[in-house]
């Protein structure tokens, strides 16, 4: 798992799914750990809005481009369907923060040549190999 954790941390196009406005929210603090570690950050929220100015988009389908790494910090329920859209847009990878992953998430992406990445938080483990 070391090896993948790396393997994703190296790659620099990052999305949070469930970027958060509320800076209480781990959507809101990852997203701007990664952008302040040098990350190109795009923040997925279905409701929209801004994160210290930088624009939310509504879906994966609406960023400018592709990102290297999904992150999902969202109800297991949500990285469900994520998974399914990150397998028609031919996204490579998807690292479930704690509590937003589901063997279902985790069985989808395995089945459907997705590399992924759970129980580890991309907020804490970047700073490892960063």
């Amino acid at each position: 798992m070391e090896e993948l954790i790396r393997e994703f941390i190296d790659r620099r196009v990052w999305a949070v799914v469930g970027a958060s406005t509320d800076p209480e929210k781990y959507g809101y603090k990852i997203f701007c750990s990664l952008r302040d570690a040098g990350y190109t950050v795009y923040g997925v929220n279905r409701s929209g809005g801004t994160i210290e100015g930088q624009a939310l988009y509504r879906t994966l389908g609406d960023l400018p481009e592709k990102p290297a790494v999904v992150d999902t910090v969202v109800p297991p329920a949500v990285t469900e369907q994520v998974v399914q859209q990150c397998a028609e847009l031919s996204i490579a990878r998807v690292w479930m923060q704690p509590g937003s992953e589901s063997d279902k998430a985790i069985e989808y992406c395995q089945r459907h040549g997705i590399a992924v990445v759970h129980d580890a938080c991309a907020m804490v483990r970047k700073r490892v190999w960063n």
